[in-house]
């Protein structure tokens, strides 16, 4: 399994914690064995967060013990402190857990349906994309009984603006029709 990384604020927060604690496993002069290694899998399953005592004289021989743990129970070293490790690994069900808290009020949604505001379903009502393209349907049927009242009353305008004499158009000049443009320029032809 792989070793477990964890961020140098999480370190500190678990070295902080773990200051209290006394060690709950404590490695012999037979070194690491499967027993040994069973019984640190059961305390991280039941605390988390364990202090291991390593009793040995060499320091090769402490990180060897120390590389083999986290690799074998896939947890972290948050701290080697002589012959004391502080070993932690995260309960799996507890973060499912928690993450299922997390997002127990979160709207869940399938992509192929439309996104529907929180006020709107708070309310109870459901969007469907039959019920918006009817709604563009409609609006689109709407907006030229709209739009002819617009340019009636923009012409108007316009008009009542042409007092000084010169001739106001409506768009560029790459819109106008060729015969519209000749009443722009009044003499020249």
């Amino acid at each position: 399994m792989p070793k477990l990384d964890i961020t140098s604020q999480e370190r500190s927060a678990l070295r902080a914690a773990a200051h209290p604690l006394r060690p709950v496993v404590l490695i012999g002069d037979r070194g690491l064995s499967e027993s040994v290694l069973k019984e640190i899998d059961l305390n991280l399953n039941a605390h988390q967060l364990i202090k291991v005592r390593i009793a040995g004289e060499e320091r090769e021989a402490r990180n060897a013990m120390q590389e083999t743990i986290c690799e074998t129970l896939s947890c972290a070293l948050v701290h080697h402190l002589g012959k004391t490790l502080i070993i932690y690994r995260p309960d799996a069900a507890a973060q499912r857990a928690k993450a299922e808290e997390e997002y127990a009020t979160r709207a869940v949604r399938k992509p192929s349906e439309p996104h529907t505001p929180k006020k709107q379903a708070a309310e109870g009502v459901t969007r469907t994309r039959r019920t918006e393209k009817a709604k563009r349907a409609s609006q689109k049927v709407d907006k030229p009984e709209t739009a002819a009242p617009r340019a009636r009353r923009a012409s108007a305008a316009s008009a009542e603006r042409a007092d000084h004499g010169i001739p106001r158009r409506s768009g560029s000049a790459l819109s106008l029709r060729a015969g519209a443009r000749r009443n722009l320029r009044p003499g020249k032809r």
